[in-house]
């Protein structure tokens, strides 16, 4: 559906052994490798926030190029008050889920002070954020939007991915939760 750039395939191990001296992680501690794999997705995480800032970025700037350009009825449809909406509104998406991103997800992943929640909080923001960006961004660009060989339409599809990357937003969702409530989430 979208990631054309980024090639994907199926991986299956059937029947493999292997043994607790060779597990991610290493050295035979119990679950070496979950835990391993744990801080690989946390910065994952972060990771992934960042490119949807970006990618929010880009489809501002598009949404802000077409509304400065496009004619309706003689018009340029960025005089139109909607459509001025819909600007304004992705630029707050994308200049709040900037500042989560850089100035706190970041900032703390790399001084080691959250690699849980912030990551999960940053990467569950960022990530529907630029789905509602990209969204109006389509939107904006009226049928022309929902073109292919349009940089919007391409954008819209591969933002649907990174609500799933690194875990899903309901992921996000019941880890945040369950750091934040501890016992009382675990019933």
């Amino acid at each position: 559906m979208g990631q054309f750039g980024a090639w994907t395939a199926d991986v299956y191990f059937d029947d493999v052994r292997v043994p607790a001296s060779a597990l991610v992680g290493g050295g035979g501690r119990p679950q070496p490798g979950f835990a391993t794999a744990m801080g690989c997705i946390a910065h994952g995480r972060v990771h992934i926030s960042s490119l949807c800032v970006g990618m929010a970025e880009r489809l501002v700037d598009e949404s802000v190029e077409y509304a400065r350009t496009r004619r309706q009825s003689g018009k340029l449809i960025g005089s139109f008050q909607l459509v001025q909406g819909l600007i304004a509104d992705s630029m707050t998406d994308y200049y709040a889920g900037r500042a989560t991103v850089l100035e706190e997800a970041a900032r703390a992943f790399d001084a080691g002070t959250d690699t849980k929640i912030g990551p999960s909080c940053t990467k569950y923001f960022a990530s529907e954020m630029v789905w509602r960006v990209a969204d109006r961004a389509v939107q904006v660009h009226g049928g022309a939007g929902y073109m292919r060989g349009v940089a919007v339409e391409r954008f819209y599809r591969d933002a649907r991915l990174f609500r799933i990357y690194e875990g899903t937003s309901q992921i996000q969702q019941v880890i945040i939760a369950k750091a934040l409530l501890g016992e009382a989430a675990r019933g």
